[in-house]
């Protein structure tokens, strides 16, 4: 395994970037901005190297974009109904930045800032981040840290922890945006995907669950096997109505348990890449790019458009503080936030 450590500067101060490169010469790079992926390259059937994540030409440019490409969000990744929490009978009002709703922390939260790097090996970064009791008003310093190992099989492990001095909410997560082709090859909506969910989450118009959880049978909700992330995309659906295309969360079946199950498979069938999602997470949100026109400046040098990307975030439930139905993500002082996210690149042969 190489690696290579480079700098730029932002607003917020220095970035680094670290690139981890095994012998094949697939990669990953890694940003202090955010704790953020901004570059994975693999091959194909043929052994053709491509990045196939999207991301921008200017390493600033990550800081405070609408996607949040790569990034990692928080406190809470998703949304939180009206900015409201409640914890141990006290109530916080939340920054609202998402319609009517707190989205991903909140505009200063986790993906717009520097963490502090830590390089291990040759293979693994783990990035650190102190927020302070109030910041973007949630109760508690909360220590956050995420590590990456990137294998010689072309696995990117992703552990996401925190700790904290008083009883708060944590929702942790990665969302990077895959393009299987490559990450400049325009619309990913003909590349197939497979979810490990047979229910989902119904949201109102602003994308807070309705506390229900609904079988996909039957409806453009389900992926239970196979099918082109845009075959059902403009249906009359309300789920699809509310979010211009998919920007919804899938109960992941069986993860009552807590223990590692895949959540999704995505693949293209023109060059024959695969990527597993293996989580101990409890959902999955799947999120089709459908706002990322008038994004920065992508690495190719063109902006993307709508729908040149899937993000596949495993998570915990949105909105889950205001709906006790839902798995908790209460972090109470003297306990430590777990929870580990795979990315398994592999082939398969193309059509």
């Amino acid at each position: 395994m190489k690696f290579y450590i480079e700098t730029a500067d932002s607003p917020k101060g220095e970035i680094t970037l670290y690139k981890l490169e095994n012998e094949s010469g697939a990669s990953v790079t890694l940003s202090s901005l955010g704790a953020g992926i901004t570059s994975i390259i693999v091959p194909d059937c043929d052994g053709n190297l491509d990045d196939v994540v999207l991301g921008y030409k200017n390493p600033a440019d990550y800081l405070y974009d609408g996607p949040c490409a790569g990034k990692v969000p928080g406190r809470y990744a998703n949304r939180i109904a009206a900015g409201h929490l409640e914890i141990n009978g006290k109530v916080y009002q939340l920054a609202i930045n998402n319609g009517p709703n707190a989205l991903h922390g909140g505009p200063e939260g986790f993906q717009n800032q520097i963490w502090d790097p830590e390089m291990q090996g040759n293979d693994r970064v783990v990035f650190s981040l102190v927020s302070s009791d109030g910041d973007e008003h949630y109760p508690g310093e909360l220590q956050a840290r995420v590590a990456y190992t990137w294998t010689e099989d072309n696995v990117l492990r992703i552990e996401l922890s925190a700790v904290s001095d008083a009883d708060t909410v944590v929702n942790l997560t990665n969302h990077t945006y895959f393009n299987l082709a490559n990450e400049s090859a325009g619309s990913v909506l003909d590349q197939e995907l497979k979810l490990n969910a047979s229910t989902y989450l119904p949201t109102d118009d602003t994308l807070i669950p309705t506390g229900e959880m609904d079988a996909v049978a039957g409806t453009p909700m389900d992926f239970t096997s196979f099918k082109p992330l845009g075959r059902d995309i403009k249906q009359n659906f309300p789920a699809l109505n509310y979010g211009k295309g998919y920007d919804n969360c899938w109960v992941i079946d069986g993860a009552a348990d807590m223990k590692l199950h895949t959540a999704a498979i995505l693949r293209n069938r023109v060059n024959g890449r695969v990527l597993e999602i293996v989580t101990d997470q409890p959902a999955v949100q799947v999120y089709t790019g459908n706002w990322l026109s008038g994004s920065p400046m992508g690495k190719s040098g063109r902006s993307y458009e709508d729908y040149d990307g899937v993000a596949i975030e495993c998570q915990g439930m949105p909105d889950a503080p205001n709906k006790p139905q839902f798995p908790s993500q209460l972090l109470k002082v003297g306990e430590e936030y777990n929870r580990l996210i795979f990315f398994d690149f592999s082939t398969m042969p193309k059509d």
